[in-house]
């Protein structure tokens, strides 16, 4: 392993647990929220809905943390751009109800709403930063014996 790539390791070593962390508070704040928008209905309530971020924000900020890959990078990525798009869309704009889901629209700030656009918009920014930084890849190999050539 040659020094750049060492180096690499430690931003996205960083990037790594700053994701994991913006998403475990995203899945508690969900949790913690989620009975309190049970009432808010169609087919689907905002609370389930609420329990089902939480899932997918848990099982992100758990998986971005043991399992280096790009797709698991790419599935963090969707749940906290996810999750802060719908919180944005639904806090500026009256989109109504859509088929089994209830009208969420919500305008008004309160310190949970934005702890967790805090949150999301952290898990964004480090999964940026994983996509887009990835250091070591794309260059010459020698030997096949796996380590970089040295020019």
């Amino acid at each position: 392993m040659t020094r750049d790539t060492h180096l690499g390791r430690i931003p996205r070593g960083i990037a790594r647990v700053l994701a994991a962390a913006g998403l475990a508070a995203d899945a508690y704040l969900h949790v913690y929220l989620a009975d309190r928008y049970d009432a808010v209905s169609e087919s689907i309530s905002q609370g389930t809905l609420f329990r089902i971020e939480a899932a997918l924000a848990g099982v992100a900020a758990l998986l971005v943390l043991v399992w280096r890959r790009l797709f698991v990078d790419l599935f963090a990525w969707a749940v906290a751009a996810g999750g802060l798009a719908l919180l944005l869309i639904y806090r500026y704009y009256d989109v109504g109800t859509l088929g089994p889901f209830p009208d969420m629209y919500e305008p008004i700030w309160y310190r949970d709403k934005t702890l967790t656009v805090v949150a999301e918009a952290v898990a964004v920014v480090a999964t940026v930063f994983l996509l887009l930084y990835r250091p070591g890849r794309g260059r010459a190999r020698s030997g096949g014996h796996g380590r970089h050539a040295s020019y």
